[in-house]
């Protein structure tokens, strides 16, 4: 079985290959690391390795484990995870990014609640592709009303768009679900300058999804291995 490191750069190598197959500069697509249940030493591991980027579902594991690295204060926390009410206190003062807003009154309260000595949080709205009642986030139709809304709050910035589609193993069918998602992100981009990010494809999709336009993506499996129970 692989170290981290060794898969981390393998990793890196398909990434660099993908951006040249769809004519993008190299360092154009973000490697975010999903650490959620992995254990600090990996994440150091990965840190030294060149990545910064960490993605975390659990509030409480991931504010143990940036106490236990604050000695890395480059790294970048990227809440991940869906968000009860409760929680948003919490998420505003502890992280730098949040890709799971899908709600307006969740966008309210983060941005009611980011401390004014941080910089305003970067959100990406979720969208609910295939309007699956199990997964979190906006529907197509309602994503234009809900980028207005968060750019309009002062302690956040609107950055992009999150998605999660349903699972296949056939590479064409997760092309055309991408594609859906960068024509939505284009055309909201047109009237939110803001919007650079596309975080879109997982471990078992990222090669099509960098194909068709995503500048994001969140790996946890092919970076970390299965993931402890």
């Amino acid at each position: 079985m692989n170290g981290v490191t060794e898969n981390i750069h393998t990793a890196q190598e398909q990434i660099a290959e993908l951006e040249q197959q769809s004519g993008r500069p190299r360092g154009s697509v973000t490697l975010l690391a999903v650490s959620k249940r992995q254990s600090v030493a990996k994440i150091r591991e990965a840190a030294v390795a060149g990545v910064l980027d960490f993605g975390e579902n659990y509030l409480q594991e991931a504010i143990e484990k940036q106490r236990q690295l604050e000695d890395l204060p480059k790294l970048i926390w990227h809440f991940i995870g869906p968000i009860q009410s409760n929680k948003t206190r919490g998420i505003s003062e502890n992280f730098d990014w949040v890709h799971s807003v899908g709600r307006s009154k969740i966008a309210r309260r983060l941005s009611e609640q980011r401390p004014p000595h941080l910089k305003p949080l970067s959100i990406c709205i979720q969208i609910n592709l295939s309007e699956e009642d199990t997964k979190s986030g906006t529907t197509t139709t309602q994503a234009a009303d809900l980028c207005a809304l968060t750019d309009s709050l002062e302690n956040i910035r609107l950055r992009g768009l999150m998605a999660i589609p349903a699972p296949s193993e056939n590479a064409e069918v997760q092309r055309k679900n991408f594609m859906a998602l960068s024509r939505l992100f284009n055309t909201l981009k047109s009237k939110h300058p803001s919007m650079d990010t596309l975080s879109m494809g997982m471990s078992n999709d990222y090669g099509p999804a960098i194909l068709e336009g995503s500048t994001m993506i969140r790996l946890g499996t092919a970076l970390f291995g299965p993931r402890p129970s």
